[in-house]
């Protein structure tokens, strides 16, 4: 909550119409401004995610789980569940705190109604879907940790192969030099896909749509969760 909070109000405080022509001119995505650090924020649920499984890996207490409770398809579920809840009240304050913020610094900084830039609210159906959406995007990303912490049986293996699909490609992304490969990895990478659901102007030139991206998104999170399920049912702990 405070990585997200924290990096979106700095984003938002640094930005003024003063650098553009005119406030008009700035064409600025307020609504994706203000949800910077949704970029940050993701790296502390993955590991979340995957904590929340591989730390049982760590310490041998998985053997005591399964003692348990011995229907390992009802530990995962219950742990997606709860990791999901946890995620999603955090994730959803965190935002909600970002844009109140946002509405309150950004009519000073040049981004006022009569500039063309309305007011942040829930209100306004854009702002609603990306507030929802990013909620939904972090909560899908502390569910590819736990996928991945059950797959690999390791967190520290988890986190970083997490944390590389979550910063590297993007990376790659940019320094790749041809334009087909850098629309492709932006289309159809778990990361730049699902954090398209941010934005709120110019859709038509994004790579691919915000609820597209974030399918993307949850086709990795949810099909490595799968797969990590299927066989956490069927090996020794």
């Amino acid at each position: 909550m405070a990585l997200t909070f924290a990096v979106g109000t700095a984003a938002v405080s640094s930005v003024s119409t003063r650098e553009c022509v005119s406030a008009a001119a700035c064409h600025e995505d307020t609504v994706k401004l203000a949800l910077t650090g949704v970029w940050l924020g993701q790296a502390t649920v993955l590991v979340l995610g995957a904590l929340s499984m591989g730390a049982e890996y760590g310490t041998g207490t998985v053997r005591t789980t399964l003692t348990a409770i011995p229907r390992r398809a009802t530990v995962l579920t219950s742990k997606a569940a709860v990791l999901a809840a946890a995620t999603g009240i955090a994730a959803g304050a965190a935002i909600l705190a970002s844009l109140a913020t946002a509405r309150w610094i950004l009519p000073g900084n040049g981004f006022t109604p009569e500039a063309g830039y309305p007011l942040l609210s829930l209100t306004d159906t854009p702002t609603l879907r990306a507030a929802l959406g990013s909620t939904l995007c972090l909560i899908l990303i502390a569910l590819l940790g736990l996928g991945l912490a059950v797959l690999l049986r390791d967190s520290a293996a988890a986190i970083t192969m997490g944390l590389g699909a979550l910063y590297v490609v993007p990376l790659m992304s940019d320094l790749l030099g041809s334009p087909t490969w850098k629309d492709r990895l932006e289309r159809w990478a778990p990361i730049p896909a699902g954090l398209a659901i941010r934005a709120t102007k110019d859709l038509a030139r994004l790579p691919i749509g915000p609820w597209p991206g974030l399918g993307v998104l949850a086709a990795y999170a949810l099909g490595v969760l799968l797969v990590g399920g299927a066989i956490f049912t069927r090996r020794d702990a």
